[in-house]
């Protein structure tokens, strides 16, 4: 599983994946934000949770296709199923690999480009906290939409339009902690609503994206 986890990161950088697509992407939501609704401070500080968790869930977005998709087209993905190894451990490194290369990123870079739309100082500890909580579920999420879509041609569109009902609650509990952090709100129900999100789908989503993909390999 280390040597899989290794190559899907390579493979990752290698193929244009890697976490500097999705910083670039993020970056740019995040500049253009100011120029749609206004240099408005005390606007920008109310949006600023809201619009830096749609920058990051839209990053996230990029690389879905590439998580299965390469594996698809060398042959690999075939030989990985006839292994040894679970399909259900093999999706599960898949979506790790997908984290670490785009989640992890966006969380270290959140703090920063929260500077740029003005988002309070007590909201950075709970930006960071959403976006780390939060992410690894998009991760798993976007990994089973890629093994529904595996073998597809072109499939990245299908992909984000199947994916993005699905982010929704990951989505409004993240952006409502984030806010809620910097407004000094409480934070407890947003808090264990978005750990229970990906908590959950850790738990559940490997076995179904496996599923699809014993379907899809037949």
């Amino acid at each position: 599983m280390k040597a899989l986890l290794l190559r899907d990161l390579k493979l990752a950088f290698r193929a244009g994946g890697g976490f500097g697509l999705g910083i670039a992407f993020f970056l740019i939501v995040v500049i253009l934000v100011p120029f749609s609704v206004g240099p408005e401070s005390g606007l920008l500080t109310k949006i600023a949770p809201g619009i830096l968790w749609l920058g990051a869930l839209l990053a996230c977005l990029l690389s879905l296709d590439r998580i299965l998709a390469l594996d698809w087209e060398d042959g690999t993905l075939d030989l990985v199923a006839t292994s040894p190894l679970p399909l259900e451990a093999v999706v599960s490194v898949k979506a790790l690999a997908h984290w670490l290369t785009t989640g992890v990123p966006l969380v270290v870079a959140a703090p920063l480009f929260g500077v740029l739309l003005n988002l309070p100082s007590q909201g950075y500890v709970w930006l960071v906290t959403s976006l780390a909580l939060g992410t690894p579920a998009l991760s798993v999420i976007g990994t089973f939409g890629a093994a529904l879509t595996v073998g597809i041609k072109r499939g990245g569109l299908l992909l984000s339009l199947l994916m993005l009902p699905l982010y929704v609650p990951t989505l409004i509990f993240g952006a409502e902690l984030a806010r809620r952090g910097a407004e000094g709100q409480a934070v407890s129900t947003p808090l264990l609503m978005l750990a229970g999100i990906t908590f959950g789908v850790i738990a559940l989503l490997p076995f179904a994206s496996a599923a699809v993909l014993r379907v899809n390999l037949r």
